[in-house]
């Protein structure tokens, strides 16, 4: 009967935390064109997801306190066809966000109406069914929690890899509301078994209550789990490499971490794991402060991760070695809830606004150092206390360390949902110049003094792509669209007559630009400045074509997909002029771009071609790689453009991206060592 009852309830909480990881990065790929295709999307979709998780969790808990078992079943069969009911899954075009508002406040309060209740239900199903097996005699159900957390690493790993590589996101959504009517229909019988079914051995003992103690220490210990990785993942995004589909990575070691701790607790051994977690903060801390010690991201990314593991096996095997009887598992899994879902917020929406740059992490690690105190002083060896109050006294240190060498040479510091900005000034001799950060990624450089400081830099020299098309290609009074602004740099080719029109979803890009560097103020052009999505900016304006337009806004982590589908294509073409040039600048280490531009060319009957031109550190030009789009013979026959032009190859596997379909990972280089 037991064995029975395992199965009948076990697989409804593999499909609820199967389904809920398939939900997450399937509705964070359906908003992102909304947002500019930011990383900071996923991470706010991660702040609700933990909090949606504490809803789940406190239904449940309320469920099952308040409730006798037929109650328990109604009340849970009248949500689950509720939240079928909210089928298909996933905001529709009229929650397309306007010009205005919070970003972060608009994303959570989107999902919050058109996936809440679903996300819900699935959240509730692991708590509410354990529960339920521990009411009918079933004595192990804790293990049930590894198996939610096992379905939920596979469902993360099947998305990038075998479904999104392959499906549409209409597909998607259609298979996704289909399999959740079957997970409700697998749950309604689940519930309505319980409620049938008499109170076992275990469900007749009193419940204890557990001490206040105690419920802070599971809080915390969640709190840290979560804010290591959404911390973890912000600082090797800002400080480390700009990997796509890196959040996938650190998402799948705290789950790994919870399938282990709790599947089985031989495995959290607790004097060894707590000697491991001495090394990882030691190294981890080291790494923070001496960046070049994991300079090459095949030894960064390994490092971070393994210590992200280290540290998240000993919150989560310390959860499990504090868990409570299974009569109080719902209270468990609700204050684990609060805890992941205080730590998300925390990173997630507090410290872009509390800090100007990404310090969650080292502030983090001193969070980890001081639970470790506070878990092992009871133990009464002053040597294990010394070593702790030491390993806190450490984390402390380069906390503050990472602070000052942060803001060391930073003229300006600026954090938002968009991301962390600085402004570096250096002074190599005469040479003054300063750089605009966007994390690790190069926004823009500039000279400070005449007449260097009117010299087109970076991936924007002469001999680039959109310089010469802009110095050669087009003479007398030109019309010029830029998507992505930067420093302002291309206005260095504006002349008396000429419009640049810029589009930048971020306004503290703006703002640095137009205050700390030079370009927009002293070209000769006309400068507009338009803030917001581009694609969404250019589809509702309806002023004169351009003659040029480019795009660059595919350098970072978070590629902005949107901005390169076939739709998208239409839409460029209809905004140039007869003859005009769509210039895309696709230079990234791990993404090869072109042959998706070429896709898209060939669709709209236009020919593309490769435009390369090599680093010039006399002149602050890095190498760059820009793809010409137009049917113009005059410009693609041009001496410079030929000399630098490149043919294209086509690459296996890659299919022309629409507003339906995307995948980067046929498109991923294998990374090189920097």
């Amino acid at each position: 009967m037991l064995r029975s009852s395992a199965v009948l309830f076990g697989l409804p909480i593999f499909l609820a935390a199967f389904l809920l990881f398939l939900l997450e990065p399937l509705i964070a790929k359906m908003i992102l064109p909304w947002f500019g295709g930011s990383a900071a999307v996923w991470s706010t979709c991660l702040v609700f997801y933990q909090v949606a998780l504490l809803a789940g969790y406190l239904y449940a808990a309320l469920l099952t306190r308040y409730l006798p078992g037929r109650a328990q079943a109604v009340v849970h069969t009248v949500v689950l066809a509720a939240s079928v009911a909210l089928l298909p899954i996933g905001p529709t075009q009229r929650w397309k966000p306007g010009a205005s508002g919070d970003p972060a406040w608009v994303i959570l309060e989107m999902l919050t109406a058109t996936i809440g209740l679903p996300f819900v239900t699935l959240s509730a199903t692991t708590p509410l069914l354990q529960a339920w097996l521990a009411r009918g005699g079933y004595k192990t159900p804790y293990k049930f929690f590894a198996v939610s957390n096992f379905a939920s690493l596979a469902a993360l790993l099947a998305y990038p890899i075998l479904l999104e590589p392959v499906f549409e996101v209409s597909t998607q959504r259609a298979a996704w509301s289909a399999a959740y009517g079957f997970f409700a229909g697998l749950c309604m019988v689940a519930a309505w078994r319980s409620g049938a079914a008499r109170a076992g051995a275990l469900g007749a003992e009193r419940v204890e209550r557990t001490a206040a103690l105690r419920k802070f220490e599971w809080f915390a210990l969640a709190a840290c789990g979560s804010m290591l990785l959404l911390s973890v993942t912000n600082h090797i995004d800002a400080n480390v490499a700009a990997v796509p589909l890196l959040w996938v990575l650190p998402l799948a070691v705290y789950l790994l971490s919870f399938v282990l701790s709790f599947g089985a607790r031989s495995i959290y051994q607790r004097a060894i794991w707590l000697r491991v977690l001495a090394f990882a903060l030691g190294v981890l801390a080291y790494s923070i402060f001496n960046i070049n010690f994991v300079e090459a991201i095949q030894v960064s990314i390994p490092v971070f991760l393994l210590g992200l593991f280290a540290c998240c096996m000993f919150c989560h095997g310390e959860l499990n070695r504090l868990r409570p009887a299974a009569q109080d598992l719902t209270g468990f899994y609700l204050i684990i809830a609060a805890g992941g879902a205080a730590g998300a917020i925390f990173v997630g929406l507090m410290a872009p606004h509390i800090f100007r740059g990404v310090y969650e992490l080292p502030l983090t690690l001193c969070l980890t150092a001081l639970l470790a105190v506070g878990l092992t002083w009871g133990d009464g060896h002053w040597p294990v206390r010394a070593l702790w109050v030491a390993v806190v006294v450490c984390m402390g240190i380069v906390f503050v360390k990472n602070v000052r060498a942060y803001r060391a040479s930073a003229l300006s510091l600026r954090r938002s949902f968009y991301g962390s900005l600085r402004v570096v000034e250096s002074h190599p001799g005469p040479l003054e110049y300063r750089t605009l950060y966007h994390g690790v990624i190069t926004h823009g450089e500039q000279y400070l003094l005449p007449p260097l400081r009117f010299r087109p830099t970076t991936y924007y020299g002469r001999d680039s792509g959109i310089g010469i098309v802009l110095r050669e290609c087009f003479h007398g009074p030109k019309r010029v669209g830029i998507v992505g602004l930067g420093v302002g740099t291309i206005a260095a080719y504006g002349e008396t007559g000429d419009t640049f029109r810029f589009y930048d979803i971020n306004p503290q890009v703006i703002d640095a630009a137009e205050s700390l560097f030079f370009y927009l103020r002293e070209t000769r052009a006309r400068v507009e400045i338009v803030t917001g999505d581009a694609r969404l900016s250019l589809e509702r304006e309806t002023g004169p074509a351009f003659d040029v337009l480019a795009l660059d806004a595919f350098s970072g982590d978070a590629i902005p997909v949107h901005l390169l589908t076939r739709e998208a294509m239409e839409l460029y073409r209809k905004r140039l002029k007869p003859g005009g040039v769509l210039a895309i600048h696709v230079s990234n280490d791990y993404l090869d771009l072109a042959p998706v531009v070429r896709q898209l060319a060939e669709g709209i009957g236009w020919r593309a071609v490769l435009v390369r031109n090599h680093e010039n550190d006399d002149e602050m030009v890095l190498p760059a790689d820009w793809v010409l789009v137009t049917n113009n013979d005059r410009v693609l026959g041009n001496t410079a453009v030929e000399l630098h032009a490149e043919r294209i190859a086509r690459r296996s596997g890659v299919r022309a991206w629409t507003d339906n379909y995307s995948s980067l990972l046929p498109v991923l280089k294998w990374p090189r060592t920097q």
